[in-house]
């Protein structure tokens, strides 16, 4: 196993997502989360149950890093 993924963990949507009371990872609504995943332009996330969605924190790591490689070529 690489290091990448032992030290991987996972996030919850309150984690993942900001709020008017609470900042997130990323500066956007858990409405917008969801969004992006039906779009396709989002990690789906893993299912622990009917009300609980968890991300890999390494596969959010590489989105963002990847969003940050777009955004330095203007796409």
């Amino acid at each position: 196993m690489s290091d990448d993924y032992k030290q991987s963990r996972v996030i919850r949507l309150n984690q993942l997502a900001s709020t008017p009371t609470q900042d997130g990872i990323l500066p956007v609504s858990p409405s917008t989360i969801w969004r992006w995943i039906a779009q396709g332009d989002f990690p789906k996330g893993r299912k622990l149950g009917p009300k609980v969605t968890v991300w890999d924190e390494y596969e959010i790591n590489q989105w963002i890093k990847n969003q940050s490689k777009e955004g330095e070529h203007g796409n």
